[in-house]
């Protein structure tokens, strides 16, 4: 027999990673003109880094049902640096006019965000098909 629950695990792991990717590019977005964070510098982007819950459980010498799914990693800044805008009347000007802007790039983060958005609803079929399949599998004994 086909344990579903399992599935349903690493489905659901998956929902949760896609869910915090699709936060961190609607930060990205929201954040794509702060000139000054809380450092003082400019918003730096942030991506998602996932793993895989077996890479995890390799790394701790253990394995076993636990050892599907996929979890984040770790967000990471852009190292990306700031781009310069030529804005003479922003607050933030340099003595050359110049302004440090997020080195964001709308269109990547929408990509990104069309990509993250079509995996979550990739993985939202699988929940509803295994739930399908459970139901008909309760159903066999009462026809």
């Amino acid at each position: 027999m086909i344990n579903l629950l399992s599935g349903i695990h690493s489905t659901a792991s998956a929902l949760n990673a896609e869910r915090i990717r699709m936060e961190v590019i609607s930060q990205n977005i929201a954040n794509a003109n702060t000139t000054r964070g809380v450092d003082g510098k400019p918003y730096a982007r942030e991506q998602v880094i996932f793993e895989t819950e077996l890479s995890k459980h390799q790394s701790a010498g253990a394995l076993g049902a636990a050892a599907q799914g996929v979890h984040v990693s770790r967000i990471e800044k852009d190292a990306r640096p700031p781009r310069l805008v030529f804005n003479p009347g922003h607050p933030e000007a340099n003595s050359e006019g110049m302004v440090a802007m997020p080195n964001i790039n709308i269109h990547e983060e929408m990509a990104d965000m069309i990509v993250a958005s079509r995996a979550f609803e990739a993985n939202l079929a699988v929940v509803k098909n295994a739930r399908m399949m459970a139901l008909q599998s309760l159903s066999i004994g009462k026809r």
